[in-house]
């Protein structure tokens, strides 16, 4: 790897994080808290001991799928701010096939089975509903931005809709927009008793490594990227960009869908209404800061997951309003955005693109 190459996709990022942190020291002063001691408390909420470490796998796991699914978009030279639609989808998806495969088969179905098809289901919803923005953007040249931002709308308020009616919890006692639990033979099992850390974080590794594999190492990978780069390239060497263009935006909301179909399968055992709120949006940020590569993805995955689950002990220890973790998140976001500012602090060089219009013999 050039030097180049390791400014623009590591040391800049990195030191993206460093100056939001800085600032958010700042910013933690000026509301009347100690920086260092909020920090400490963000490190020990986060990563202080088992229970602590747990939890923030537990978070991490959702935000590395979705930041995948962001991520497979971007590849593809598509701007996919649906996630927060799809994850729903696939949770509800994932949920009534938990709880309702049983009725409908009349017999109980095996663990693994089960298991399979729920998440299964879960995947296939998301990406139908993002393939429909990918399907419109390669037929009719609707831009996936507007689609993806409706689609969410829709889908989020059929989500309201079915948790507060067809699918809500019957038990009298039961008063929450959610679905009923599902059945046990769907759930996938603890690794550990008395902690929360569950398979699904594992998977999204295993997953990471996948879709690198998938994107830099096969053939749809190769057409995915170039079309992304530029498709009147692709087109003119033979790849179907329209067919791309589906394929990748069914793939990243095959991937939101799994977010939460894992969420419900190994976590929740339910899908309750606004339990994903947020999630979608911050993969857009995951995946800017990760550069669009699976590798950037889960240590920017880790990095907002530590400073969520960190944020209650920086409070209970400084007394200072928990948002100032969202307010860091931000400052990482912009940095991260707009690197000349990071290049221009720092003094590091923009790199210069050379182009060659045209080459002679032996040049």
């Amino acid at each position: 790897m050039n030097d180049s190459k390791f400014i623009n996709i590591y040391l800049v990022p990195i030191l993206a994080v460093v100056t939001a942190l800085i600032l958010g020291a700042f910013i933690i002063w000026w509301v009347g808290g100690n920086p260092l001691l909020a920090y400490k408390g963000l490190l020990q909420g986060a990563f202080g001991s088992v229970r602590a470490l747990s939890e923030t796998t537990v978070w991490a796991s959702p935000y590395i799928f979705a930041g995948l699914a962001v991520a497979v978009g971007f590849k593809g030279g598509l701007f996919n701010i649906g996630g927060e639609g799809q994850l729903a989808f696939g949770a509800v998806a994932a949920s009534w096939a938990g709880y309702a495969l049983p009725g409908i088969f009349h017999a109980q179905i095996p663990p693994i089975l089960h298991i399979l098809l729920s998440v299964g289901i879960g995947m296939l919803a998301g990406a139908i509903w993002g393939g429909i923005p990918g399907y419109l953007k390669a037929k009719t040249g609707a831009h996936e931005v507007i689609n993806t931002i409706m689609m969410n709308y829709i889908a989020l308020n059929l989500t309201s809709f079915l948790l507060n009616g067809p699918m809500k919890d019957p038990s009298p006692s039961n008063v929450i927009a959610r679905t009923p639990l599902i059945a046990e033979s769907a759930r996938i099992p603890a690794i550990f008793p008395n902690y929360r850390f569950h398979w699904g974080f594992i998977l999204a590794l295993a997953l990471a490594f996948g879709v690198w594999w998938l994107l830099w190492k096969t053939r749809l990978g190769f057409e995915i990227r170039t079309t992304g780069l530029n498709p009147d390239a692709a087109k003119y060497a033979g790849i179907d960009v329209a067919k791309t263009i589906v394929i990748a935006m069914s793939l990243s909301g095959a991937l939101a869908g799994l977010a939460g179909a894992i969420e419900v399968t190994a976590l929740n055992y339910r899908h309750e209404l606004g339990f994903s709120s947020g999630y979608g949006f911050d993969a857009i940020a995951i995946a800017l800061l990760g550069k669009n590569h699976p590798l950037g993805v889960v240590l920017a995955s880790l990095l907002f997951a530590a400073m969520r689950n960190g944020a209650t002990k920086m409070q209970f220890l400084t007394q200072i309003p928990v948002d100032i973790i969202s307010i860091i998140q931000a400052l990482i976001l912009l940095f991260v955005s707009a690197d000349a500012i990071v290049r221009y602090i720092y003094r590091i060089r923009t790199p210069q693109e050379r182009v060659v219009y045209t080459r002679g013999w032996g040049k």
